[in-house]
C-alpha cells in the first residue's frame, strides 16, 4: 500500500516536486529496523521541504511498504520505477531485499541509495551504499571480542547471505588470530520459537566466551528474550551484535539486553553538535521512540541526496552519482561523504554496550573515520587492533 510523507504545514517549498521512492517495511520480520529507515527519511525529507525544498521544488516521495518480503521490494522497485516513474529509490534494509532489487534498479539506469550495514563484497554504479563495508564493524568487532571477552566464540544468524558472509569473515577473522568457533548455526527467516529455544540450550551446554548474532528483527529481539528467560546473562556469556540497536533493545526490554554488545558507526549516544539537532528534531517529531543508526543513516543520505541534486538540478543518474562525489553533509555521527571508487562511504566504526536504560556507552571508537574496503582487500586485524 502506498503512504504519503507528508511535509510540515509552515511555510516551505512549492511547485512542481521532485519524485523520489521510498520502500522500507512497516510490518514483518524486519519492520521495527526498517521503520527506524523510513522514520530518519521523513525527518529529512520534512526538513528539507520547510526549507525550501530543492532549488525551491520539494521532494516528492512514493513510498510503499514491501512487508518484509524480497519479491515485494522486487515487485514495488519495479512499480516505483516503470508505473510510478521514479528513477531515485530510498529502499531496503536486508541483503536478500537489496539483490532482489538490484536487477530492475540496473536494467532502468535508476539510482538505489542503501543505508544498510551489509556483508560488502558487492558494487554497482547503480547504487550508494552508506551503511557500513565489513572493515567498519565487523573487523572492529572481532578485535574487541577477543581481547575483551575471549576467543571461544559461538555463532548464530539468519539462513540468507548477510548472516552467513558476515559469519565467514567473523570465523576467518577469529581463527587467523588464534580464536574458536565452537559452532556455527542458522534459522529460517520469523523462525519458529523451538528453534531459538534449541539454540539457547546449545549455548547453554556449551558455554562459549560470546556469542555473535546475525539474527534480525524480531528473530534477533525473541532470541535475547529467551536467552534471558534461560538464566544466560550478559556478565557471563555476552552477545555481540551489528544489529540489536536502540530501537530493537526497545522492544526486547532494555533490562533484558543491558550489558551486551553491539558495533555500529552511530549510537544516540554520540557527542557531536549534529547529534544534538538531529536527536532534538527526532523527539520534536517521534516523541519517545529511540533513534538508531537506521534512522541516523537514512536520514544523513537523504540530505546528502539533496544535496547533489542542487548540483545537479535533475534525476539524471549518471550526472546524481558524479555530485555525490563531490559534496558532503555533516551528519550526526560525523561527515558524511562517499569515495568515487566504489560508492560507499567514509564512516567511524564504534563499539557499544547495552545500559539498562537502552542507550549505549560508547566503550571503543575509531580515532579517524575508516575508508570503506567493501572487498577486505587489507584484510587482517593488525590496523584494527583495539587499544
Amino acid at each position: 500500500m502506498a503512504s504519503s510523507l507528508t511535509p510540515p504545514s509552515e511555510p516551505g517549498a512549492s511547485g512542481p516536486g521532485w519524485r523520489i521512492g521510498v520502500l522500507y517495511s512497516r510490518s514483518g520480520v524486519s519492520g521495527t529496523t526498517e521503520s527506524q529507515h523510513f522514520f530518519g527519511t521523513v525527518l529529512a525529507v520534512e526538513e528539507i521541504n520547510a526549507l525550501g525544498g530543492v532549488l525551491g521544488r520539494p521532494l516528492e516521495p512514493v513510498a510503499y511498504d514491501p512487508r518484509s518480503d524480497c519479491e515485494e521490494y522486487r515487485r514495488l522497485a519495479a512499480r516505483l520505477l516503470l508505473d510510478d516513474e521514479v528513477n531515485v529509490i530510498f529502499g531496503g534494509c536486508t541483503s536478500h531485499c537489496r539483490k532482489a532489487m538490484l536487477p530492475v534498479v540496473e536494467r532502468s539506469n535508476s539510482l538505489l541509495w542503501y543505508a544498510s550495514v551489509y556483508e560488502g563484497f558487492e558494487y554497482s554504479p547503480n547504487v550508494i551504499y552508506t551503511g557500513a563495508a565489513p572493515n567498519q564493524g565487523s573487523m572492529q568487532l572481532a578485535a574487541y571480542l577477543i581481547q575483551h571477552c575471549g576467543s571461544r566464540i559461538f555463532l548464530v544468524g539468519a539462513d540468507y547471505i548477510y548472516p552467513r558472509e558476515t559469519n565467514r569473515i567473523m570465523r576467518e577473522t577469529v581463527e587467523e588470530h588464534g580464536g574458536e568457533i565452537l559452532d556455527e548455526t542458522y534459522l529460517p527467516l520469523d523462525c519458529d520459537d523451538n528453534d531459538i529455544l534449541e539454540v539457547v540450550k546449545d549455548i547453554a551446554r556449551i558455554r562459549p566466551d560470546v556469542v555473535f548474532s546475525t539474527l534480525i528483527g524480531s528473530d534477533a529481539q525473541r532470541f535475547y528474550q529467551r536467552y534471558h528467560e534461560a538464566g544466560l546473562a550478559a556478565a557471563s556469556i555476552p552477545i555481540a551484535s551489528l544489529t540489536m540497536t536502540e530501537a530493537e533493545v526497545a522492544e526486547v526490554g532494555p533490562a533484558l539486553c543491558a550489558g551486551h554488545i553491539t558495533a555500529a558507526t552511530y549510537f544516540n549516544t554520540v557527542a557531536t553538535p549534529g547529534n544534538a539537532h538531529f536527536l532534538a528534531r527526532w523527539r520534536e517529531r517521534f516523541g519517545d521512540r529511540p533513534a538508531n543508526v537506521y534512522a541516523e543513516t537514512s536520514y544523513s543520505q537523504v540530505h546528502l541526496f539533496a544535496r547533489a541534486l542542487q548540483r545537479v538540478g535533475a534525476l539524471d543518474t549518471r550526472k546524481l552519482v558524479q555530485a555525490v562525489h563531490q559534496v558532503g553533509f555533516d551528519a550526526p555521527d560525523g561527515r558524511l561523504s562517499i569515495l568515487a571508487e566504489n560508492n560507499h562511504c567514509v564512516l567511524t566504526p564504534r563499539i557499544g554496550v547495552c545500559r539498562p536504560d537502552g542507550s549505549f556507552d560508547i566503550v571503543w571508537e575509531s580515532g579517524v573515520p575508516v575508508k570503506p574496503d567493501p572487498y577486505l582487500t587489507a584484510f587482517g586485524l593488525d590496523e584494527f587492533w583495539l587499544k
